[in-house]
């Protein structure tokens, strides 16, 4: 799969999946969403969150 293949199904482009990928952007939680559902993986699978303090 490619990277538009992925911003396509899930109605972001493909410099958002970039800057997800690169930890530069975090998603929306519909956007993350979207992902693990494309992925077929609960969303913990897919996404973590860490404090940056």
């Amino acid at each position: 799969m490619t990277q538009q293949e992925l911003a396509t199904a899930v109605g972001v482009t493909r410099q958002t999946i970039m800057a997800i990928e690169k930890g530069k952007y975090s998603p929306s939680l519909e956007v993350a969403f979207k992902i693990a559902l494309y992925f077929g993986k609960p969303i913990q699978e897919v996404f973590s969150y860490q404090d940056s303090d």
